[in-house]
């Protein structure tokens, strides 16, 4: 529930909390991902900070989107989070992410705690339980909060984006796809399709992603690049977060690989752009 500026405000975050705040928020700061999709809808953020995987420094470039280069302060990441700096911007509303539980993701506990006793704080819940639809939709319902219009035309390009992927994947051959995360020269983190929100609505669209043996960790199985190539993949989605190593040529020049970010932001206009680039590759290995 939400309401506008003339009786306040309130949303129901995904820790099912109340957050009331007099006025409607127009200075949001938010998680990287979650202030370039705020950014599509049309609500510019006053501020990024990002996760302990990120570069204190500045915001990865994989996690953006659309959001301008320059002239959005960036507050740090993970334990360098500098508090006191965003605090000082005077933001009216911090958005924050959690992958289940409601623990803020990207903020360590006591200092998600103190940022709370002076900021209204909304925490979006992007795990593993969630479907990619629903938490693009809780961002648009949020950002629709925020005073942002409707986006037919990004929801249209996604519609589209999507049935072009539904065909590409329904071709005469079906695309082996692996997702993985280069974590060096000696091992790879290859991605369990069902624990990712993106990945399982691409097996909804058809896409046949290479599911990794059953063993040690819930997102990712870890091996060697060998099992990894053993595995004989048509197409490779490779992450290209900041904190994932080089991909390198192990699959060799005959098996392209695609951009893959686990933490797009979660708009249409951003989903539309992978599907559009993934339904491109699948056509490109098509018999």
């Amino acid at each position: 529930m939400a309401q506008g500026m003339d009786r306040g405000w309130e949303f129901t975050d995904d820790r099912d909390h109340l957050v009331r705040t007099g006025r409607r928020p127009s200075r949001p700061v938010a998680y990287v991902p979650t202030g370039a999709a705020l950014y599509d809808h049309g609500i510019r953020p006053a501020g990024l900070f990002g996760s302990a995987h990120d570069d204190p420094a500045l915001p990865d470039p994989a996690k953006t989107g659309s959001l301008p280069p320059t002239g959005l302060p960036y507050f740090g990441a993970g334990p360098a989070l500098d508090l006191d700096a965003l605090l000082a911007a005077a933001p009216d509303l911090v958005v924050a992410l959690t992958y289940g539980g409601g623990q803020v993701y990207g903020i360590d506990p006591e200092a998600a705690k103190h940022l709370e006793e002076h900021v209204p704080l909304v925490v979006l819940d992007v795990g593993g339980g969630r479907s990619l639809a629903g938490i693009r939709d809780r961002v648009t319902a949020l950002a629709r909060s925020l005073g942002a219009p409707a986006r037919p035309e990004a929801d249209a390009e996604l519609a589209a984006a999507e049935r072009r992927l539904t065909t590409a994947a329904a071709g005469p051959a079906r695309p082996r796809v692996l997702a993985l995360s280069p974590a060096g020269p000696d091992a790879v983190h290859l991605a369990r399709p069902f624990a990712w929100p993106d990945l399982a609505a691409l097996t909804g669209f058809g896409v046949g992603l290479v599911d990794p043996d059953p063993g040690q960790g819930a997102n990712w199985s870890t091996t060697t690049w060998a099992a990894a190539a053993a595995l004989e993949p048509d197409l490779v989605l490779t992450d290209v977060r900041g904190n994932a190593a080089p991909l390198g040529d192990v699959f060799g020049p005959g098996v392209p690989a695609l951009p893959w970010n686990p933490e797009l932001p979660p708009s249409a206009r951003q989903h539309a752009y992978f599907h559009t680039a993934l339904a491109e590759a699948l056509e490109a290995v098509q018999p």
